[in-house]
């Protein structure tokens, strides 16, 4: 038992003698990298070398997949690339504003227009001189058609930038300039003080400049400063941040190589940069805080390198491989762009996993003298001032334990009020309407609402196959339909087989009017005039094609759910025998995601703090719960595993769960600060998406880091007793023996 002022019997278990005491694999492996160091410390900077020149010299190919087969936009983009359509691509607008009469501007718009024309990734270009309805109804806005010969994802950004460039300035012979950012500088360059010119459209949304590094700086320096206050060394400090950069550069080279194999989208690399830098500290962190604990208990630096990769590099091994069992289950949704996400976090999370498993002992090695002196030191000093690591935390424990129930209660009851909110979570893709109100695109957006309305930024396209007559007959029932502001006239294909028709809603892309819409033009509309044509109706366009996208995620995520918790439910079963712990793990994960994903449907969805509201990206749910029940795992297993420690020492179920708490407090909420800094970074970000990803990863580690991990699991273990380690006879007789505990404990 510990004593009345707690003691450091929760830092360490007894230091026993170190030389008897059997060896795992981890610690085995860590012997290895403690006899080799320098070979290790060589090999991966090599390693990061051989990745970094190899990736720079191939180059990336990162592009978007958005195709969902099976839906009515793909089946419609389908027909449109058979045909021949020019709507097989998608467009940009260029936008002009003249209070005087666009009229006015035609000489210097044209010559324009025909410049652009004339660059690589434009198939047409309409211009507003020649389509009446091209021009607002007062004269004073217009805009015109430049199509692409692809679908956004398709083009490269090189050709959008470069038209770009071309509107808005002078154009220049820097070949290798963007060619939609040249479109916008060639139109650009033709606005005066009386005209104003803007260039809008998802690909010159995409094209425009990105953010700098901001975020990982902001990341790098919060996780540096949380090491530096917990350890109160530089140097102590520096080693998981270290391990954590070697393992996101070498990632980083890995999946820009993949980048030519699979498809991997082009905002995966912050992503992965900022799960990998916070994934990685967090691993090193749990390694090194247990190595620290063993040299506390008086065991010499190697050895306590090999208990610490014997017992956290255990952790850290069975966390990282149920991170990476959650991620690849996202391949199961069937969307291109989410399975190369998936495939690029998993990789960058196995890249680190092995940093934290060879590089770290390997650092610890190396500098082992210098940290024991510095901890001795540091404990020397606080004994001498009364100090006692883990007291609050011992007295925290003891006050859940005196109240489990109204502690328990409180805390699932704030996490459902926070969870709440997600039952009316509107799934979508933000548009340019989302972007910053300087940039090029969200004011060519604006202009287009002002002059023809707010449905004229996400047209349905309608594809009817057959002849004209059929096209002319669906265009003349889509004009007079509740919630359509205009129906365009009928475009036939090149071959003449397909006719196109534009529905312009009465409501913006992102409404739910707009939604509404388009499941009443598919099911109550479009069937009568099938029947009565002998055509098809396909409903199709960008606005379509995300909600299509975004109800199949939905449809698909409670079996992707359903087989991450399983499989990691099981995971938890096998190591440490018992049925209750993976059932509470899994429902206070559950607990903590879907509190997570309320949050964030308040601010963005709801507006809240000043953001724009919107729905919620329809990749957030399943990212954010692929990434946090992974992540929250390492918590439980570390938690847990200390409990579990105590528990086959001692048999007190009491004692076990107050000196788990104790020797585990600090360092969870130690690392769960750092992942909070380094996933709220990405809230510095203009982009939509990436904002939604670093806020709902920052709630969901710092409601399972402090409310689930420090209350909620204290004290369902203490109501549980003896219990919580119950597992029928039967069943651990067939489950085979896996353990994450020192051999000596086994």
């Amino acid at each position: 038992m510990s004593s009345p002022r707690g003691s450091t019997a929760h830092l360490a278990p007894p230091p026993s003698d170190a030389l008897s005491a059997p060896v795992g694999r981890f610690g085995a492996l860590a012997g290895w990298a403690q006899r080799h160091r320098w070979a290790a410390l060589v090999l991966w900077v090599a390693v990061l070398a051989a990745i970094t020149l190899g990736s720079t010299a191939a180059g990336s190919a990162y592009k978007n997949d958005f195709t969902l087969p099976g839906t009515d936009s793909q089946a419609a983009t389908d027909l449109f690339k058979k045909h021949g359509s020019d709507q097989a691509g998608d467009s940009v607008e260029i936008v002009f504003k003249d209070t005087s009469g666009v009229k006015g501007a035609e000489a210097r718009i044209e010559p324009m227009l025909a410049e652009v024309k004339q660059m690589a990734g434009v198939a047409d270009v309409r211009s507003p001189f020649a389509d009446a309805s091209a021009v607002s109804k007062d004269g004073t806005i217009a805009y015109a058609s430049v199509t692409l010969d692809g679908k956004t994802e398709e083009v490269p950004k090189e050709d959008v930038a470069e038209v770009i460039d071309v509107a808005q300035h002078i154009a220049t012979d820097d070949l290798q300039k963007e060619d939609v950012a040249e479109v916008i500088d060639v139109a650009q360059h033709i606005a005066t003080d009386d005209l104003q010119v803007e260039v809008g459209g998802e690909a010159a949304r995409n094209a425009q400049d990105q953010d700098p590094p901001t975020a990982e700086l902001v990341g790098i320096v919060a996780a540096l400063v949380i090491l530096v206050l917990l350890f109160g060394s530089l140097l102590a400090a520096s080693l998981p941040l270290i391990t954590a950069l070697f393992a996101v550069g070498s990632a980083v080279g890995l999946i820009a190589v993949a980048s030519h194999i699979f498809t991997v989208a082009d905002f995966t690399p912050p992503i992965l940069m900022l799960v990998g830098l916070g994934v990685g500290v967090d691993y090193a962190l749990l390694i090194f805080y247990r190595y620290r604990h063993e040299l506390l208990a008086g065991v010499q630096p190697a050895e306590a390198g090999r208990k610490a990769l014997d017992t956290a590099g255990r952790t850290v091994f069975f966390a990282g491989c149920t991170v990476i069992v959650a991620l690849l289950g996202l391949i199961a949704l069937g969307l291109g762009s989410l399975q190369g996400i998936a495939l690029a976090v998993a990789i960058t999370v196995l890249v680190t996993m092995a940093a934290s498993l060879v590089l770290l002992p390997a650092l610890l090695s190396l500098f082992g003298g210098r940290i024991q002196r510095h901890v001795l030191r540091q404990q020397a000093k606080a004994t001498a001032q009364g100090k006692t690591e883990g007291n609050r935390w011992l007295a925290m424990a003891r006050a859940v334990q005196r109240r489990p129930i109204p502690t328990l209660l409180v805390g699932v009851i704030a996490l459902l009020a926070l969870s709440a909110p997600a039952l009316g979570m509107r799934l979508g893709f933000a548009d340019a309407g989302n972007t910053p109100k300087d940039t090029t695109s969200r004011q060519a957006y604006d202009l287009l609402a002002e002059g023809f309305g707010p449905g004229f930024n996400g047209p349905l396209i309608v594809l009817v196959t057959g002849d004209q007559n059929a096209g002319k007959a669906v265009q003349a029932k889509l004009a007079t339909t509740d919630g359509v502001a205009e129906a365009s006239p009928v475009m036939p294909s090149e071959d003449g087989a397909l006719s196109t028709v534009f529905v312009y809603p009465t409501t913006s892309p992102q409404a739910e009017g707009t939604v509404d819409l388009l499941h009443h033009l598919r099911d109550d509309v479009a069937p009568p005039l099938e029947h009565a044509t002998g055509a098809e109706v396909l409903v199709g366009g960008s606005t379509a094609a995300s909600q299509d996208v975004s109800e199949t995620l939905a449809d698909r995520l409670p079996l992707f759910v359903a087989v991450v918790v399983g499989v990691s439910s099981l995971l938890l079963l096998l190591v440490f025998r018992s049925i209750w712990i993976p059932v509470k793990a899994a429902i206070l994960n559950l607990l903590s995601i879907s509190a997570a994903l309320g949050v964030i449907t308040l601010v963005f969805q709801h507006g809240w703090f000043g953001a724009q509201p919107g729905p919620i990206e329809a990749f957030i749910p399943a990212l954010i719960f692929a990434i946090v029940f992974g992540l929250s795992m390492d918590y439980e297993v570390f938690l847990v595993s200390r409990i579990h420690e105590e528990w086959t020492r001692t048999k007190d179920p009491a004692q076990s769960v107050r000196e788990g708490l104790a020797s585990t407090g600090t360092v969870i909420t130690a690392a769960a600060a750092i992942m909070m800094f380094v996933f709220g970074a990405f809230v510095l970000s203009s982009d939509r998406m990436l904002q939604q990803f670093g806020l709902g990863l920052a709630v969901a580690i710092l409601l399972d880091a402090v409310v689930i991990r420090c209350l909620i699991v204290p004290a369902v273990m203490q109501m549980l007793g003896k219990r919580a380690w119950w597992l029928p006879a039967w069943l651990d007789r067939k489950l085979p023996k896996v353990s994450i505990e020192r051999p000596e404990q086994n």
